[in-house]
């Protein structure tokens, strides 16, 4: 018997022919129809993710803010109720136990939204450094997540939800509730598209995954291609890119840190484009004269750009030049320093009036 966990949907996958493959302990969809035609659907109209295997932490009582605030990177003073926002939980070192979202549910009353692999490493991380008198629970067992991105998701929501949603902004976020439970609704994504995200008993998962994909706008994706379209974005996948190796500065994040935060800088993630449908992939020794400076991180043929882009550390002191050698698996490919997003006319950001 398989020792994968499962999400309230991987049935639905299952019987709807999802590619199930393992992904942070779960059993998991790759892929549907396949990842190019799934990429470009969420770029053209809205896609629909199970992102169930994430993990969320409630964290409240008197003091919270100030004892998650020596914890993360956020600066949770400037973050009112209703807003939410990205960022890391260092180490004792600085390297990156994970990055994470952070949600104001209200005054010291926050959700912590993690990655799956993470979560038992994280809880018992911020469990040990809280001091007494904080309520602090994992979630992540009775909690669904489940996305929906693409330049047509507003449309899609506000027909299933049947009110408007035009006044959310980027990185807010609503409690409500629908069909007689608790949801949250948040306008984040991982994909560069309008989007909103969903937080919800586990056990109501199926219903609202139903309501969402029976628009005929929307269709199922894997994490196949959520994999490329967040690497045309820029953002970093945890494992890959980001590791308890590298500080968030070197993980390419200096914009969000304090200048005296972390820095220790001895490697950079640096943005690379081939020009070629041959790709780079994870582990690939980066090369600059002939001397090797780095190694890939993420690497994938960019369905939307139509040729390869990656991610990659590179030393401190060759992260300004501008053309690299990676050493593919089955040939030399020239790659260039490209700059972050890769893709840049992405409707995420969207205002309306």
């Amino acid at each position: 018997m398989s020792s994968l966990r499962t999400t309230p949907l991987t049935e639905w996958h299952r019987e709807n022919g999802a590619k199930l493959v393992p992904f942070a302990g779960f059993e998991m969809p790759v892929q549907y129809e396949g990842i190019i035609i799934e990429h470009k659907h969420t770029r053209e109209k809205a896609g629909i993710f199970d992102i169930s295997h994430m993990g969320e932490f409630l964290i409240s009582g008197k003091g919270t803010k100030d004892a998650l605030n020596k914890l993360v990177t956020q600066n949770l003073d400037t973050l009112a109720p209703g807003k939410c926002r990205y960022g890391f939980l260092p180490n004792d070192e600085g390297g990156v136990l994970d990055d994470l979202i952070i949600y104001c549910l209200a005054e010291d009353s926050y959700m912590l939204v993690i990655n799956g692999a993470c979560e038992e490493n994280d809880f018992n991380w911020i469990d040990s450094h809280l001091p007494d008198g904080i309520n602090f629970e994992n979630v992540s067992y009775e909690t669904a997540k489940i996305d929906l991105q693409g330049p047509l998701a507003l449309e899609v929501l506000e027909k299933v939800l049947g009110r408007d949603f035009k006044h959310l902004k980027y990185f807010n976020f609503e409690q409500t509730e629908f069909d007689g439970y608790k949801l949250i609704i948040s306008r984040t994504g991982y994909t560069g598209e309008l989007g909103y995200e969903f937080y919800l008993p586990s056990d109501k998962a199926i219903t609202l995954w139903e309501k969402l994909i029976a628009d005929d706008k929307v269709e199922p994706i894997g994490l196949g291609a959520r994999d490329t379209l967040r690497l045309e974005l820029g953002y970093p996948l945890y494992g890959q890119d980001l590791d308890t190796k590298h500080n968030p500065r070197e993980g390419g994040y200096s914009f969000v840190l304090a200048d005296d935060a972390f820095t220790d800088v001895k490697e950079i993630l640096i943005p690379l484009t081939i020009k070629s449908r041959r790709s780079a992939r994870h582990g690939d020794k980066v090369l600059l004269n002939g001397k090797e400076i780095g190694v890939v991180t993420s690497g994938s043929f960019s369905p939307t750009l139509r040729y390869s882009i990656a991610l990659a550390y590179v030393q401190a002191d060759a992260a300004e030049s501008t053309e690299f050698l990676v050493k593919g698996a089955r040939a030399d490919l020239k790659a260039m320093k490209g700059e972050l997003p890769f893709y840049k006319e992405g409707t995420a950001r969207k205002k309306f009036d």
